[in-house]
C-alpha cells in the first residue's frame, strides 16, 4: 500500500511464500525518512533471500557468441540458472509501483559507499532496487513471468462482463470467476466493489497500491496522528519513569497503525491466493517452458551483471538501448501471439475466422533451389484447405522484407481451395529464386512445410491436418521433401 498524497511513499505490505504465514511490514509515519528506510530494509530482508536463492543452482548450456578478435560466431559454454524467482502482485498498478520502488532505491548510497552521505541507506536496499528494476523492466516484455499481476493473469484466461478497467479490482474479478456459494457472478462482483461493514469500510478493499479514501480519513489518519502525538510526548519527557509509560504508549500507537494496515491488506492477500488456486487448476501450455527459459536467461544475465560490479541501470535508456528494447518487445509480442494460437484451440479458431490462419493438408512439396553461387533449398508446397486465408486469388501477399522473401496465392481446385506458396528472391523470380509457381515479387514467407508421411489408417477427427499461421511463418524454418510428399505439419 502507498500513502495518499505522498507519491511513492510506502505504507505497508504483506509478503511471503506461505499462504498462512505472511509477513506484515508497515510504516507508522510514512513521511519519516528513517522509518521508510527501515521499511525498505525489512522488505529487502524478506525479498532478497528468495530472489537470490536461485542464483547458485546452474546448468551448463551452449550458445553462440561473437568472437571479439575474429568477429565470427563461435559456440561457447555458459551458465544458466535452473530456475528463477517469480513475484505476484495483485494488479497492474502494483507492477508499476514495484518499478517505482526500484527506481527510488537503486541509486541510494550506503554508509560504506559514501561516508559523507547525510541520509545513508541500509546496506541491502540499493541491491533490492536493482532487482526490482530488472523485474519491472522484464514485466514489460510480452510472455515474461518473473513479475505478474494477478488481475492480468486471470483476465487472460477467463472472460467476464466487465471492462478492462473494472477487472483491475481483484475482488470484483474473483466475484465473476468464483462467486461464493454459487451466486450470480455479476451480483458477486457488484457486492465486492460496494459492500461495506458497519464502520463504513469496504469489505473487499482495493487491491492496492492506492487505499480507500474512507479508510484514509476515518481510520488511518487518526491513527497516524495519535502516533505522532505519542512521539512528541516521548521526545519532551524528562522524567525516566514517565518516559517508560510514554514509550509503551508509542508502541501501542504504532501497533494500532499496523493492525489497520493488516486489515486493509489481508483480504487482498487471500484473494491473490484464491486466484492462484484457479490458475493452478489449468493445464500448462506447451510453449510455457520455452518462455520460462527466456526468463531464466534474463535472470542469469542480471545475476552476472551484479557479480561483475556493473553500475545500476540508468535513469533513462540511450537511443540504441531503447530501440533494442522496443524491437525485442515487438518480437516477443509476435512470438507470444503465435504460440498462444498454437496452444489454445479457441485462440486459433479466432485466427481462422479472421483469415490470419487456416487449417489444411500439405498435398505436394516440390524442392527447388536458388540460382546463386551457393544453391539453397526453396521448397514449393501446395496445401488444401476449406478455410479462407488472407490471400487473394493468385495474388502475392505480404510485400516487405528483403530477407526470406516469398509469394503465395490461392486458386480453386477439386471443389475446394488450394493455397500455393513459393520462395522468390528480393527482386522476384530470376534473382536467387526457386521458380516453381508463377512470378515471384518480393514478400515475406507465407508458408513453410515440414513434410512427413502420415501413418496408415483413417485420420482421427480434428487431428488430420495442422493449422497454418501465415503471420508466424517468417519465424520458422522448413525442409522440403521430394515431389509428391503428402501429409505432415504445416506451420
Amino acid at each position: 500500500l502507498t500513502t495518499a498524497g505522498e507519491t511513492g511513499a510506502p505504507l505497508g505490505a504483506l509478503v511471503g511464500t506461505a499462504r498462512e504465514r505472511p509477513r506484515l511490514l508497515y510504516v507508522p509515519q510514512p513521511r519519516d525518512r528513517e522509518l521508510r528506510f527501515g521499511f525498505l530494509a525489512a522488505l529487502a530482508a524478506e525479498v532478497l533471500p528468495y530472489v537470490e536463492s536461485f542464483a547458485a543452482d546452474v546448468e551448463t548450456v551452449e550458445r553462440k557468441e561473437t568472437d571479439p578478435e575474429s568477429g565470427k560466431k563461435v559456440t561457447v559454454e555458459a551458465e544458466l540458472c535452473r530456475d528463477a524467482p517469480q513475484l505476484l502482485v495483485p494488479s497492474a498498478a502494483g507492477v508499476e509501483f514495484v518499478r517505482l520502488l526500484g527506481r527510488s532505491m537503486r541509486f541510494r548510497r550506503t554508509a560504506e559507499q559514501d561516508p559523507d552521505e547525510p541520509y545513508p541507506a541500509p546496506a541491502r536496499v540499493p541491491l533490492l532496487g536493482r532487482w526490482l528494476t530488472h523485474l519491472g523492466e522484464r514485466a514489460r516484455v510480452p510472455g515474461s513471468a518473473l513479475l505478474l499481476p494477478m488481475t492480468g493473469l486471470l483476465g487472460r484466461h477467463w472472460a467476464t462482463g466487465q471492462s478492462r478497467m473494472e477487472e483491475q479490482h481483484l475482488g470484483a474479478l474473483l466475484g465473476w470467476l468464483d462467486p461464493p456459494g454459487g451466486a450470480d457472478g455479476a451480483a458477486a462482483a457488484l457486492a465486492a466493489e460496494l459492500e461495506r461493514d458497519e464502520e463504513g469500510q469496504l469489505r473487499h478493499p482495493p487491491a492496492g497500491p492506492a487505499t480507500d479514501p474512507a479508510f484514509d480519513n476515518k481510520l488511518l489518519a487518526p491513527a497516524i496522528e495519535r502516533y505522532d502525538a505519542a512521539r512528541l510526548r516521548l521526545g519532551a519527557a524528562e522524567d525516566p519513569e514517565r518516559a517508560d509509560a510514554l514509550l509503551a504508549a508509542l508502541h501501542e500507537a504504532e501497533h494500532a497503525v499496523g493492525e489497520l494496515v493488516a486489515r486493509a491488506t489481508r483480504p487482498t492477500w487471500d484473494a491473490v491466493w484464491r486466484g492462484l488456486d484457479l490458475l493452478r487448476a489449468l493445464p500448462e501450455a506447451p510453449y510455457a517452458r520455452e518462455r520460462w527459459t527466456r526468463d531464466r536467461l534474463s535472470y542469469t544475465s542480471h545475476r552476472d551483471r551484479l557479480a561483475a560490479g556493473e553500475p545500476p541501470q540508468p535513469r533513462r535508456d540511450d537511443a540504441v538501448t531503447a530501440a533494442r528494447k522496443l524491437a525485442a518487445r515487438e518480437r516477443e509480442q509476435a512470438r507470444l501471439d503465435a504460440q498462444e494460437a498454437l496452444d489454445d484451440p479457441l485462440v486459433m479458431a479466432e485466427r481462422r475466422l479472421s483469415g490470419e490462419a487456416f487449417h489444411g493438408y500439405v498435398e505436394s512439396v516440390v524442392m527447388t533451389y536458388t540460382e546463386g553461387r551457393r544453391p539453397r533449398p526453396r521448397p514449393v508446397l501446395t496445401v488444401r484447405t476449406d478455410d479462407l486465408p488472407q490471400l487473394a486469388e493468385r495474388t502475392p501477399k505480404i510485400p516487405g522484407a528483403r530477407r526470406q522473401a516469398a509469394d503465395g496465392g490461392l486458386h480453386r481446385a477439386h471443389g475446394g481451395r488450394r493455397a500455393a506458396a513459393h520462395r522468390a528472391g528480393p527482386d522476384g523470380a530470376g534473382r536467387g529464386a526457386g521458380r516453381g509457381v508463377g512470378p515471384g515479387p518480393r514478400g515475406d514467407p507465407v508458408l513453410h512445410a515440414l513434410p512427413a508421411r502420415p501413418a496408415p489408417g483413417p485420420r482421427a477427427a480434428g487431428r488430420g491436418g495442422d493449422t497454418v499461421d501465415t503471420r508466424g511463418a517468417a519465424r520458422g524454418g522448413g525442409r522440403g521433401g521430394g515431389p509428391g510428399d503428402r501429409g505432415g505439419r504445416a506451420v
